[in-house]
């Protein structure tokens, strides 16, 4: 059958679908707004919270940035007061939230509580700089296994099997770097590494149409066990398995000395580059190229792309392969950057947040990559609010990323809708 031109309307191509006005999504703005009014407000720490913008190797400085905590907080409690009243009003008036509104409290919010937090610490200061470049490269695996899931999903397949692509890949960059001496060698064995997991997903889930959320979840088990054992038996022998070379940060001159700009866009590794180089070619490809409309038509509904020509399966099982490919790459981060050899189950749940982020980010690969920023916010936070010496007890710290992701997913994922044929095997009539 000769295929036929698929087009998309121009009013959907790449837009986010509208924020959620659910009474879950109303809860949990109204309960965000109160928090703020009692901790920001009325139990302000008061004082100055002071913030670094610049480093030592910027070409000039900008101040540091002093912000008085009570005025700040009450500011802050007011306006999500007003973002609330506006989301009731909304939803009373039956009309959809527009999607900057969850984001401009999300930012206001997460802004209110570094201020409250820092403002509490034994040294009312932090540099703002070393927390946002922590941030981008704690976020940076989470955009790879999000960017890999987005891919499959895409087309239908649900990719549960994100921890273990990253898992796997970091395994073979440590491998395959060690025994090539090579970043080129160790960047092509993380890709292999998550294509294997991903060819298991596609053998199970589309040839053979098992459960695809067993065979995501049974696939995570079995790489943490196969990479736990090959790390007591071949990585730990002493043979010089578990070397492999470290990515340099490749700083773009004149421009990496920017203040803040330079350190967090042009004082990237080849990892750092090349992810927001994917982030940008997925979302042009997904909304703007006949290949994206198909890939779209996959996952919504694979029956009518069928009928114009489009093999469905074999559509799913490229995908799944390459997103597989990404998410092995975003692995490597841990063994050719974060700490240069490879541990038991280094990744730590770094998959599931991942996917998180990409419900969160409504199945966009620009959605996706600012859900991984606000996850690898909430990580980093923790550290540097430690150095300071906040009060704040580092257990609660420790599970900021988890709450905060429980409380994106639950508050705002009534209002993402996945593809419509996500999770559902094709078989041709």
């Amino acid at each position: 059958m000769s295929t036929r031109t698929l087009t998309a309307p121009a009013s959907t191509a790449g837009t986010a679908p509208a924020a959620g006005t659910g009474r879950r999504s109303l809860v949990l703005y109204s309960a965000g707004a109160l928090i703020a009014l009692v901790l920001f407000a009325f139990m302000s720490p008061g004082g100055t919270a002071t913030f670094r913008l610049s480093a030592a190797s910027d070409a000039f400085q900008i101040p540091a940035l002093p912000v008085a905590v009570t005025p700040a907080g009450w500011t802050i409690a007011l306006l999500l007061l007003a973002g609330t009243a506006y989301v009731l009003w909304l939803r009373r008036s039956g009309r959809g939230v527009p999607g900057w509104v969850p984001a401009v409290f999300a930012l206001l919010f997460v802004s209110g509580v570094l201020i409250w937090m820092v403002a509490s610490a034994t040294n009312p200061s932090i540099s703002l700089l070393s927390l946002l470049t922590g941030t981008l490269a704690l976020a940076l695996p989470m955009v790879y296994g999000s960017m890999g899931g987005l891919l499959a999903e895409r087309t239908g397949v649900v990719n549960i099997a994100i921890e273990g692509q990253l898992l796997l890949g970091a395994f073979a960059a440590a491998l395959g770097g060690s025994i090539s001496g090579s970043l080129i060698g160790a960047l092509v064995s993380a890709a292999l590494g998550g294509v294997i997991v991903s060819s298991l997903l596609t053998l199970f889930a589309v040839k053979y149409q098992v459960n695809q959320i067993i065979v995501g979840v049974v696939l995570n088990v079995l790489v943490s066990g196969l990479t736990g054992f090959l790390f007591g038996t071949l990585l730990s022998g002493g043979a010089g398995l578990n070397s492999p070379p470290r990515m340099p940060n490749l700083p773009i001159p004149v421009l990496s000395e920017i203040p803040i700009l330079g350190p967090l866009l042009f004082n990237q590794t080849i990892l750092g580059y090349l992810m927001f180089v994917l982030v940008a070619v997925l979302w042009v490809g997904l909304y703007k190229t006949r290949w994206g409309l198909r890939v779209r038509a996959v996952g919504e509904h694979p029956k009518a792309a069928d009928t114009v020509g489009i093999k469905v399966n074999r559509t799913r099982v490229l995908n799944v392969l390459l997103g597989g490919a990404v998410a092995g790459l975003g692995g490597s981060f841990y063994t050719l950057v974060s700490v240069s050899q490879f541990s038991r189950d280094m990744t730590a749940g770094t998959g599931f947040i991942a996917l998180a982020a990409l419900i969160f980010g409504r199945w966009n690969p620009i959605g996706a990559f600012l859900a991984s920023l606000l996850f690898g916010f909430a990580t980093n936070l923790q550290y540097v609010l430690s150095q300071a010496g906040t009060e704040v007890p580092s257990h609660f710290l420790a599970m900021l990323p988890y709450v905060i992701t429980i409380l994106a997913v639950a508050g705002l994922v009534g209002a993402s809708r996945a593809p419509a044929a996500s999770g559902q095997p094709y078989t041709k009539d």
